[in-house]
């Protein structure tokens, strides 16, 4: 696997109702923006760095000059801000990664490319040993039709979508702060006590 073969995608269109309405990936932790710490981790892992958002596009510009808008109208949820990044990616493929998840695996690409290759699948996505964690994917470029078609019915679940498709679960149980998310201002100041951030 080339890096230069994988484009990615950090997924921050979302509400953030739970945060209060604000941009999570511009959240500050430890003193930076929660995406700094998405593009940090997953930089030298592709070959290009897109970001899907709704809102404060020219900040998200600081970090990647490819900010792509939901196709399908505003928060329509992560299948369709993959359907904005897939149009927007010029490689074969593209890994999926949410904006809230600090601590990405810096070997996220590689076993999800060698899952996704070794059992020719269409799609790879991460497990953290328990459940299925579907923000974390590497697709096809080829199936940005079938996204689209799914989306024109009105669905928006992910794992709906994945019943289409030949999938590949990828075992990431040995790397679980992979998928240590923000969703709150509480679980923002857990998690700063925890790794000894600044809040």
């Amino acid at each position: 696997m080339k890096n230069d073969q994988i484009t990615g995608l950090i997924l921050a269109g979302g509400r953030a109702r739970r945060m209060g309405g604000v941009d999570k990936g511009l959240v500050e932790l430890d003193g930076r923006p929660m995406v700094t710490h998405v593009v940090g981790r997953l930089a030298p892992q592709v070959g290009r760095i897109i970001i899907n958002a709704n809102r404060n596009l020219a900040v998200y510009r600081a970090w990647s000059n490819t900010v792509v808008k939901d196709r399908n109208g505003e928060y329509d949820g992560p299948l369709a801000g993959v359907a904005s990044g897939l149009e927007a990616a010029d490689t074969e493929f593209m890994l999926t990664v949410p904006c809230d998840c600090p601590f990405v695996a810096n070997d996220l690409t590689e076993r999800m490319y060698h899952g996704l290759i070794s059992e020719r699948a269409e799609v790879a996505v991460a497990t953290d040993g328990q459940r299925l964690q579907p923000v974390f994917m590497l697709l096809a470029r080829g199936l940005l039709a079938s996204i689209e078609s799914y989306l024109a019915t009105g669905e928006r679940k992910i794992d709906k979508w994945f019943e289409n498709h030949a999938v590949t679960v990828v075992d990431f149980s040995d790397e679980p702060d992979t998928f240590l998310n923000i969703n709150s201002i509480e679980e923002k100041e857990e998690l700063a006590r925890r790794f000894g951030f600044n809040e």
